[in-house]
């Protein structure tokens, strides 16, 4: 848990009310706050004002300045979304060594609609760009995400996701047997795309179960961003991974965007970056896990 040692909860209460006041152009006066959800890396509240507005505030120690400083550019960059809700930024700070990132507040209490989510995906990932990657490095978690651009995919998924979880993988002293069968399935990356050929898509880049929601107005939403352009079976992949969609999301969004048959096994390549870092942030069953996932990969070559 991050802790608040340099400010106490008053000056940095102060500090996002000020934020909160310079932009909107009228002072804010909070009058009660509540703990929020904020993941296992920031803590989270909603702060109310005596006027009744709400905001959505991310708190941090440590590296929280750059991570909420990408969550930003993240947001901004999905904007583009104009089927998504995407929480508008309202601005960030630091006080004592403390950091906060302000967004609008989101009521998530809206009924789940696979098709209206699936719609809202497919509008995002039929955003484009000349080449893979972004203009700047991110996170994943707290982990740093290089985004270094590459003209096609293979290169930029080997160097910029597999490499560099090989790398922090070896700094942590992850077993030999893992790092070989890493190594391995990076020189044999480009068989997983003999008969298919990734357009480049806006891609969320962290889109678990957590990670998407709808409004009472029946909007879908989508926050917490990773963002980066890619093979948009990466953020498919993923929104299986730690729960699933639903079939209602499935069969609409093939309506816009069919899903290669091949889908099925680089489903496992593109979730293999996710429980790598897992292993990285968390440790415990995550390594044997995707040494196991290698495996199979490696097998679907021979």
């Amino acid at each position: 848990m991050n802790r608040f040692d340099s400010a106490g909860p008053d000056a940095v209460t102060a500090a996002v009310a000020q934020c909160i006041g310079d932009h909107t152009g009228t002072a804010f006066q909070p009058s009660g706050s509540q703990a929020c959800s904020g993941g296992s890396i920031n803590q989270a509240q909603r702060l109310t004002g005596t006027d009744g507005r709400e905001f959505f505030v991310k708190l941090s120690g440590g590296d929280g300045a750059a991570m909420f400083a990408a969550e930003a550019r993240g947001l901004e960059e999905l904007q583009r979304c104009g089927r998504l809700k995407i929480p508008a930024v309202c601005g960030m700070g630091s006080v004592g060594g403390n950091h906060f990132l302000v967004m609008e507040n989101l009521d998530l209490g809206g009924r789940r609609d696979g098709v209206v989510l699936a719609r809202g995906i497919a509008d995002m990932h039929q955003k484009t760009r000349m080449r893979f990657g972004l203009d700047h490095d991110n996170f994943i978690g707290s982990t740093p995400q290089p985004n270094t651009e590459h003209d096609d995919w293979v290169s930029f998924y080997r160097d910029e996701r597999l490499g560099f979880q090989r790398q922090l993988a070896r700094q942590r002293g992850a077993a030999a047997s893992l790092l070989g069968a890493l190594e391995e399935l990076e020189a044999s990356l480009g068989g997983f795309f003999t008969d298919y050929q990734p357009a480049l898509s806006l891609l969320h880049g962290d889109l678990w179960s957590g990670n998407w929601g709808f409004l009472a107005d029946g909007r879908a939403t989508i926050y917490d961003p990773a963002v980066y352009y890619g093979d948009r079976e990466a953020d498919l992949a993923m929104m299986e991974l730690f729960g699933h969609p639903g079939q209602d999301f499935v069969a609409a969004y093939e309506e816009i965007l069919p899903i290669d048959p091949g889908y099925g096994v680089r489903r496992t390549l593109y979730n293999l970056y996710h429980i790598l870092n897992h292993d990285h942030l968390f440790g415990g069953g995550y390594g044997p896990q995707a040494e196991h996932m290698i495996r199979q990969l490696l097998a679907e070559l021979r």
